[in-house]
This record gives structure tokens, C-alpha cells and sequence, in this order.
């Protein structure tokens, strides 16, 4: 497979017996014009200038946290005294996943309660007019 071949003046980069270009073409400052200089020291300066102001901000957010909690009453902080909890042997209790059952079952009940059938309640769909 031949090369391709180039327009006079491109050589590859990788071709170590290739000439330099760099003599054809005129020195570039590598810093740049004087016009990017300064606008890259602008943009730095004010970089600078901007972290320093958000430094100073959370300075004095934080000042202001800490002279409020200094002022602040100790005794403000609860209302409400906490209420002794018993503790469950059942860690799922605990956690409110089931409901604490009584170690002993409630007692059935008895007579006519104990063999009358369950029924739905039975309501109007149309609301009181006396209320």
C-alpha cells in the first residue's frame, strides 16, 4: 500500500526525516498578545476576589449561628418531658411494625353477643339534615 501523498509543506509528525516547519512561520509569543495577558489576569484576579468574598460570607453566617446558639436559653430547647418507654422483649414492636398484643387474650364474649351474626353498618348516603 503506498502513502498518500501530501501537498507540498504538510509532512506527517511522526516522519523523523521531515524538516521543521517552524522555520517558515513567524515566532508566536507563547503567552500571547497583551490584550490576552490582561484578560487572563482580570479573570484570575477576579476569581480570587470572588472566593475571598465567599469566604467572608460563610464567615459571617457562621458568626451570627454561634451568637445565636450562645444567646439561646438551655431550657428552651424541650417542652415536652420525654415519657418513660417499657421496654418490649419483641424488637418488632419496637419498631411499630406489629401491634403489641396482651400476654393474656381478652375473654370471648358470652350469650346472645356470642352468637349474633356480624353486620356491616348501615348509614344514608344522604346527610343529616338536623345537624
Amino acid at each position: 500500500m503506498a502513502l498518500p501523498v501530501l501537498p507540498k509543506g504538510m509532512v506527517r509528525f511522526f516522519d523523523s526525516k521531515a524538516k521543521s516547519p517552524a522555520a517558515t512561520l513567524p515566532p508566536i509569543p507563547l503567552g500571547g498578545t497583551r490584550q490576552q495577558a490582561m484578560n487572563r489576569l482580570q479573570v484570575g484576579v477576579g476569581g480570587v476576589i470572588g472566593v475571598l468574598m465567599l469566604v467572608g460570607l460563610a464567615s459571617v453566617i457562621q458568626n451570627q449561628a454561634d451568637e445565636v446558639e450562645r444567646n439561646a436559653v438551655p431550657e428552651a430547647a424541650s417542652t415536652n418531658k420525654p415519657e418513660p418507654r417499657v421496654k418490649s422483649a419483641d424488637p418488632l414492636v419496637e419498631a411499630g411494625v406489629v401491634p403489641d398484643l396482651p400476654a393474656t387474650p381478652a375473654p370471648a364474649p358470652s350469650g346472645a353477643a356470642a352468637n349474633a351474626p356480624v353486620m356491616p353498618e348501615r348509614g344514608t348516603s344522604r346527610p343529616n339534615p338536623s345537624r
